[in-house]
């Protein structure tokens, strides 16, 4: 019996017996592709990492599961489930050949033979132990998928758990670094619906929509959050220019989603010889939540202006996006939110076949052996003295 049949005569009953794809909430999701595989060049790619089996439950993935085939050894597969739990943070992991299971806890290490599957509601209680309320609404609001046009990459569903388990936890200042190219606005997009749907708000209580701020440093990211969150409604979405202020005498205020630049914010017409940013026209409390994205460019800087944006918010649960690792000139950007909640690198990215490997190629100049003399021609500008 090969590993088809087996699948489909032993191991699909088997998890099935379980209630997973019976009890409501529940998922067997079959051949989830986990990587794309790396690039390597002339239309050829690595080997994809496909796991056989992820059960889910109330949208959370919770475990893996590697098939083989009726006559290989039991554990044949264990080695592959350990690997995709752990790349996929979760925590548990089975192999079987039909007519057994071996199941491991990537938590504890405790690994060993099992009678059965366990069931939908006991692998949640055994993954989630404490409970916490907001965890559960959030985790009971699907992605939003678009009709199934765009499925997350299992970093962008890693980063959004952890996120929304920080927030669940009542953190104030979070950081994701994700390298460029891997979808920062996209995972901000499945925060903020999550928030939205679930009405979570700063006094912790559903009882209102919350008030969210996309803060970026240049208009082409502002622009690009708002259309990439279009699937809120319409009258949601919120984009502060300082055209429609001057226009309207004030701030915009009705709305949930709102997006704007720093610089934006830090404009405004002067009164009694002070300067009075628009952003002061705000309650300090107004938003619930705000995301700073490329944040390692000034926004958490002790000596940047914008800054005083960041402070003046301060009641805000603030989540601060960056592709840029930890090093000595942006040392401030990780004291003010702390270490990242989650990371994912350019080298992940590579390896995972999601971004392009790059080569460096080192080239001389002469520039920095140029010295201007009288005679030269001078086309634009003007020579500093």
């Amino acid at each position: 019996m090969n590993e088809a049949e087996t699948r489909a005569e032993h191991i699909d009953t088997a998890i099935a017996a379980a209630g997973w794809g019976v009890v409501e909430g529940s998922q067997i999701r079959r051949e989830f592709k986990i990587t794309d595989g790396r690039l390597e060049g002339h239309g050829r790619r690595g080997k994809r990492l496909i796991a056989d089996y992820v059960l889910v439950y109330r949208n959370t993935k919770l475990a893996v599961v590697e098939a083989k085939a009726w006559d290989q050894p039991l554990t044949q597969g264990l080695a592959q489930a350990k690997d995709y739990s752990t790349k996929m943070a979760i925590r548990f992991g089975y192999a079987t050949n039909g007519q057994g299971i071996y199941g491991v806890d990537m938590e504890t290490g405790i690994e060993g033979q099992l009678s059965s599957y366990p069931t939908p509601d006991q692998l949640w209680n055994l993954t989630f132990a404490k409970q916490n309320v907001w965890r559960d609404r959030f985790s009971s609001i699907p992605f939003e998928d678009r009709g199934g046009y765009f499925t997350g990459r299992y970093y962008q569903d890693i980063a959004i758990e952890r996120v929304l388990e920080a927030i669940a936890a009542k953190k104030q200042r979070i950081l994701l670094t994700l390298a460029t190219g891997t979808g920062k606005t996209f995972v901000a997009f499945q925060i903020a619906w999550k928030l939205f749907q679930s009405r979570w708000s700063l006094n912790r209580e559903p009882t209102r929509r919350p008030r969210i701020l996309f803060l970026a440093d240049r208009n082409i990211l502002a622009n690009q959050a708002y259309i990439a969150f279009s699937a809120f409604p319409e009258d949601a979405l919120v984009r502060i220019e300082p055209s429609d202020i001057k226009k309207k005498g004030r701030v915009p205020k009705n709305g949930s989603i709102f997006f704007t630049i720093f610089q934006t914010f830090m404009s405004g017409p002067p009164k009694d010889g002070q300067p009075s940013p628009y952003f002061g026209e705000y309650p300090p409390d107004f938003f619930d939540f705000i995301v700073i994205d490329e944040c390692h460019r000034g926004g958490a800087n002790d000596e940047s202006n914008w800054r005083g944006i960041l402070d003046y918010f301060a009641p805000a649960v603030q989540l601060g996006l960056t592709a840029t690792p930890k090093r000595k000139d942006n040392v401030n950007t990780y004291a003010y939110f702390g270490e990242p909640v989650y990371t994912y690198s350019l080298k992940d990215g590579i390896n995972d076949g999601f971004l392009t490997p790059f080569r460096v190629k080192q080239i001389s100049t002469t520039l920095d052996e140029y010295v201007y003399t009288p005679d030269d021609q001078l086309i634009e500008g003007e020579v500093e003295s």
